[in-house]
C-alpha cells in the first residue's frame, strides 16, 4: 500500500493492487452487504443503516465498537462512473445524519491489468486541522487494517465454494 499525506494541498493519495477483478473490487466498494465485512478495521464491525449507491445517494453508516459504541458517518455520492470511479463527501455525523463539519472529498478509481485491480483514492480535507487530526488518530494504521480486511474478503470470495453445488444423482 502506498500511503502519502500531502499538507500543502490538504490530502492523502493512497495506491493499493488487489489480486481481484475490477468487478469484484467494485462490488466490495459499492455494495453495503460486502462493504460491512471489511470497512472497519478490527475489533471494531461496521453497520450501513442506509445505502443508495447512485449519484446524490449516500451511505450512513456506524463503526461500532465490541462495547457497542457507534460512530456514525454519512458519505454523499456526487459522482460515478460505473467501475472505473466514484466521488463522494465524507463527514462524521450523529445518530440522525446531523454532519460534524468539516469534511473531506474522495475520489476513487479502479483500474485492471491482468487480474490485479489497482484502487487510487484521494481525500482532499476542507482543512488542515481535519488532516492532521485525522493522521493523529490513526487514519493510516486504519487503512492499512481495512485494505487487510478487504484482501482477506476477496480472496475468499474467489475460493470455490462446494457447498452451493448441486449433488449429483
Amino acid at each position: 500500500m502506498e500511503f502519502i499525506v500531502d499538507k500543502e494541498t490538504k490530502t492523502v493519495s493512497i495506491t493499493k493492487e488487489f489480486e481481484a477483478s475490477r468487478d469484484l473490487v467494485w462490488d466490495a466498494y459499492t455494495k453495503p452487504e460486502l462493504l460491512d465485512q471489511w470497512w472497519a478495521p478490527k475489533p471494531l464491525t461496521s453497520r450501513t443503516k442506509e445505502m443508495d449507491f447512485k449519484v446524490g445517494g449516500k451511505r450512513f453508516y456506524a463503526m461500532v465498537t465490541p462495547e457497542g459504541q457507534e460512530r456514525w458517518v454519512l458519505q454523499q455520492y456526487k459522482s460515478i462512473t460505473p467501475k472505473s470511479n466514484f466521488t463522494l463527501f465524507n463527514a462524521f455525523a450523529d445518530e440522525n445524519e446531523n454532519l460534524e463539519l468539516p469534511g473531506s472529498d474522495w475520489d476513487l478509481s479502479f483500474s485492471e491489468q491482468d487480474g490485479t485491480t489497482k484502487v487510487s483514492i484521494s481525500i482532499y480535507n476542507e482543512s488542515l486541522e481535519r488532516l492532521e487530526r485525522m493522521i493523529e488518530f490513526g487514519f493510516r494504521e486504519g487503512t492499512e487494517a481495512q485494505l487487510k480486511n478487504l484482501e482477506d474478503l476477496l480472496a475468499n470470495l474467489q475460493e470455490p465454494n462446494t457447498s452451493l453445488q448441486e449433488p449429483n444423482t
